[in-house]
């Protein structure tokens, strides 16, 4: 993807995340992937707080990936949720046919099992193999 397509899909993730009219006082994220996205919707919500791979994810708290693929990343976080109720999983792409847990909002699906190299990970790509990352 490109600097382009990732500040369309941060506009489009934003407005989704407005549309589930929770509220929040930081964003919490991992810092493989999750660091840039994370940085970038801080700014449209003016959120001064950014939790990086914490142990307990507190109420309030939005938390932002760049992409859903096979779960298991949602499956590692949801148990530290405080408030899973009230909990907003938030990425700029999601992996199409996948199974989608009801807290998650996302900017854009893939068009199949297609590798996502984002800007922050072009190293990586060409070092790992050429496989869906969580």
């Amino acid at each position: 993807m490109s600097w382009s397509e990732i500040e369309s899909c941060v506009e489009i993730l934003s407005a989704e995340i407005k549309k589930t009219r929770f509220e929040f006082d930081a964003i919490a994220t991992i810092s493989r992937g999750g660091l840039v996205p994370a940085r970038l919707i801080a700014d449209h919500f003016n959120i001064k707080k950014i939790l990086v791979d914490r142990n307990v994810i507190p109420k309030r708290t939005l938390f932002v990936d760049d992409i859903y693929d096979s779960g298991t990343t949602f499956e590692k976080i949801i148990p530290l949720v405080k408030d899973p109720k009230n909990f907003v999983y938030a990425t700029l792409v999601a992996r199409k046919g996948a199974w989608y847990p009801k807290q998650l909002v996302y900017a854009k699906k893939t068009r199949g099992q297609e590798y996502v190299v984002f800007p922050w990970d072009k190293l990586e790509s060409q070092v790992a193999p050429k496989s869906a990352k969580d």
